[in-house]
């Protein structure tokens, strides 16, 4: 599959770029950004946290924001965020262009309603077809770690829990821990895979958790002023699956921390130093 750069920086000697490819699983271009450390090479392939951001961003937001680079390139890891939803002309948007659906809320499932399953495979493209196309592509090994923010977290740990021995560990900022019981994951997945609440589970991280005999390591962090805590993202579903299912879980509230960059730019480095213990 061709890869176009489209740009790119030198940081923390070494090199963040973003690149644009055609996507045969969402039927559209698409755009990433990679961070490769400078100790990556064709002789030397590093591992790679992937990186899955929130309602609204694209593939800039963690990598302008978060001060990754310089922990990153001190453990010798590469970061890779991909945008959080198809894109283009041809693809569908809510209808009223809402922030929480449709372009840029991709929610990281495979719709299974039309008009959204044309493109919305955004499950079935973080999993294989990216991945795939960074190990073709630049000096990374297959020691893979996944992490994200909000919907993206909700992205990092269901992915993770459907795909245990692809990833080494996980990590989430503020994620939609319980998405069938909060307005955001009600429309979302309503609206992606229909009326069904057992087709729901499917991409809800607690419900997955407390079915399973999960045993990776999870580290999230959570804001306590935090303004969609108590609607949105019920961190407290995810503790009680963990305790049921005995899952190595470690979530960490933090004192007057919000749902904002500044709270993920504040403790990027604790997770990633938390990956790459698990390489």
């Amino acid at each position: 599959m061709n890869v176009e750069n489209i740009s790119q920086a030198k940081v923390a000697g070494g090199w963040h770029k973003q690149y644009s490819h055609p996507s045969p699983t969402l039927n559209c271009d698409m755009r990433f950004a990679i961070f490769l450390p400078p100790q990556a090479s064709s002789t030397n392939p590093v591992p790679v946290i992937y990186w899955l951001s929130g309602l609204t961003c694209s593939d800039e937001n963690f990598m302008q924001k978060a001060g990754a680079f310089k922990m990153a390139a001190e453990l010798g890891v590469a970061i890779v965020a991909p945008d959080t939803s198809p894109r283009g002309d041809d693809v569908p948007d809510d209808a009223e262009g809402a922030y929480d659906f449709g372009l840029g809320a991709g929610f990281y499932v495979n719709a299974t309603q039309a008009p959204w399953n044309r493109n919305y495979q955004m499950y079935d493209y973080v999993v294989n077809e990216l991945p795939n196309l960074i190990e073709a592509h630049f000096p990374v090994s297959d020691k893979r770690a996944i992490s994200g923010h909000s919907m993206g977290g909700h992205g990092a740990l269901t992915i993770a829990m459907k795909n245990e021995d692809r990833y080494s560990s996980v990590s989430a900022f503020s994620p939609i821990s319980n998405p069938i019981n909060c307005p955001w994951g009600k429309k979302a997945l309503g609206n992606y895979l229909g009326d069904d609440v057992k087709e729901w589970k499917a991409y809800d991280a607690s419900e997955l958790l407390k079915a399973s005999s999960f045993k990776l390591p999870i580290l999230v962090d959570q804001g306590d002023a935090d303004n969609f805590l108590e609607e949105q993202l019920h961190p407290q579903a995810l503790v009680d699956a963990a305790s049921i299912s005995g899952a190595n879980l470690e979530l960490r509230m933090q004192p007057g921390y919000d749902h904002s960059y500044f709270f993920i730019s504040s403790f990027i480095e604790d997770h990633l130093k938390f990956h790459a213990k698990w390489f």
